[in-house]
């Protein structure tokens, strides 16, 4: 591949999808949760208070349970059924015993606070789970697999937040991400693009026009990546450049 100072590639115009994902709070969408927790945690608390003194006194039933706003489980996984949340009952049950989904007991009998249930339901309309998240981006990331995707979560590199015992994933953060990888080459699917080209070029040698800022590009979660349309324009002129050689 020619020298690279040979080549100017300019790009002037900002992605503001780009600009969105790299200054992404986390803190802001963690100051939100936790103010609605709170305001979750105590009208929950007065509403199993009240069942406690109730059931104390020998004055609740199922009914009245209900009214109350306590759901069993069965009636709860109805709700969430209704709200079109693709999970089976077995999947639902298992959320409640591992406490992913609170739950009180009153007497002897398990009962799930109607808000919990509302607010998890609304949970689904903001957030992805980790493997939600990844079978989207899969779709646009044939390479991806699932535990490297999860490290890259672990390491912050694509924002979550942890509500209870499950980690969540903003459905806007997943859209931004499917446009970088339509859009954008990482470091080794633009040189294997070069090179499918026919133009002769070492990983070292491309990453040290990264570093000189020769290649416009961003850094998204700690990983270089290149628009498409930089690296075509490069590929154009190498092998332009390439010709003239050719011809002198």
């Amino acid at each position: 591949m020619p020298r690279g100072k040979r080549v100017v590639i300019e790009r002037n115009n900002k992605d503001p999808v780009v600009h969105k994902l790299k200054n992404y709070k986390v803190s802001e969408l963690k100051t939100k949760r936790k103010k609605t927790e709170g305001e979750l945690t105590s009208t929950i608390s007065e509403i199993v208070r009240n069942a406690q003194f109730m059931y104390g006194q020998d004055k609740l039933d199922k009914a009245r349970l209900r009214a109350m706003g306590l759901l069993s489980v069965d009636e709860a996984f109805d709700e969430v059924r209704r709200a079109g949340i693709p999970i089976s009952a077995r999947a639902f049950g298992g959320r409640v015993e591992r406490r992913s989904i609170r739950s009180e007991k009153i007497g002897k009998k398990r009962v799930i606070p109607k808000p919990i249930i509302h607010d998890w339901i609304s949970l689904h309309k903001d957030f992805y789970s980790v493997k939600e998240a990844f079978e989207i981006l899969k779709q646009s990331e044939d390479e991806l697999n699932l535990r490297a995707f999860i490290g890259r979560v672990e390491k912050n590199a694509i924002p979550s937040i942890k509500i209870n015992t499950q980690r969540w994933i903003p459905k806007d953060v997943v859209d931004h991400y499917t446009h970088v990888s339509k859009n954008y080459y990482d470091v080794s699917q633009a040189i294997s693009f070069l090179q499918g080209k026919g133009l002769k070029i070492r990983r070292n040698a491309f990453e040290r026009r990264l570093d000189r800022n020769r290649i416009p590009h961003e850094k998204i979660g700690g990983r270089r990546v290149i628009a498409r349309d930089v690296i075509e324009e490069l590929a154009s002129k190498e092998l332009a450049l390439a010709a003239r050689k050719g011809r002198m």
